[in-house]
């Protein structure tokens, strides 16, 4: 078994609450018989989100399971081909995710995963956004002067907000590609094996269309001897 660190993690020792560590994506090959092992660490009182696919190797399907760094078995699935899990709130630690494919003998698979952090403070900061704006915005611009200050931290805020939604856009994206490599290796290893079939049949016709005319001939030869 193998085991990787993604990344590590300082906790800060005070009651404030750690940032979240950035997202991830992993895309790897696991060898047939094998199993490997990657640990994440996580701040308390956070979302964790993580997602996987199998998009390539014979069947599509692997054994996962998700532990928290107490030690309890969050997830087990036995010859899935994706899934998607949130653990909400987390624990402060390492957390483990584990990819199995030792009921493998011979095909090794192509893995993708990815892992995305949400902090609880952000989306609280992210709602109280939201009821502001959603205020009476012609009174604050009645007093420019006073709210000068507080509308270049609005700013600020809203530019944090629509990078942190375009930066989940960018997730979709890429776990669609995901999903449209997994489809494509299905479909060239399809392709292959009607390929491989194609010209067995096709070589079956051709000695059977040989030995049916070589038995017509001979059922119409003479092999009677002439004698002068």
């Amino acid at each position: 078994m193998a085991a990787r660190w993604l990344w590590l993690l300082a906790l800060w020792a005070g009651p404030a609450a750690a940032p979240p560590p950035p997202d991830a994506e992993v895309t790897f090959v696991l060898p047939a018989g094998r199993r490997e092992c990657f640990y994440q660490g996580a701040p308390g009182n956070a979302s964790l989100e993580a997602e996987y696919q199998v998009i390539g190797g014979a069947g599509l399907d692997v054994d996962f399971s998700l532990e928290s760094p107490s030690g309890l078995l969050l997830v087990s699935e036995h010859r899935r081909s994706d899934g998607a899990h949130t653990v909400e709130p987390t624990e402060a630690g390492d957390y483990k995710l584990c990819f199995d494919n030792s009921f493998s003998t011979i095909s090794e698979k192509l893995v993708f995963f990815e892992l995305i952090f949400d902090s609880a403070q952000e989306e609280e900061e992210e709602e109280e956004e939201e009821e502001e704006e959603g205020g009476d915005g012609w009174v604050e611009a009645a007093e420019p002067e006073e709210t000068l200050d507080v509308k270049i931290e609005d700013i600020k805020e809203s530019i944090e907000t629509m990078r942190s939604r375009l930066e989940r856009s960018i997730q979709m994206q890429t776990l669609l590609r995901a999903f449209e490599a997994r489809d494509r290796n299905l479909q060239e290893s399809n392709l292959g094996r009607v390929n491989f079939w194609s010209a067995v049949n096709l070589g079956v016709l051709v000695v059977v269309a040989f030995l049916q005319v070589y038995m017509l001939k001979s059922l119409f030869e003479d092999k009677r001897t002439v004698r002068t």
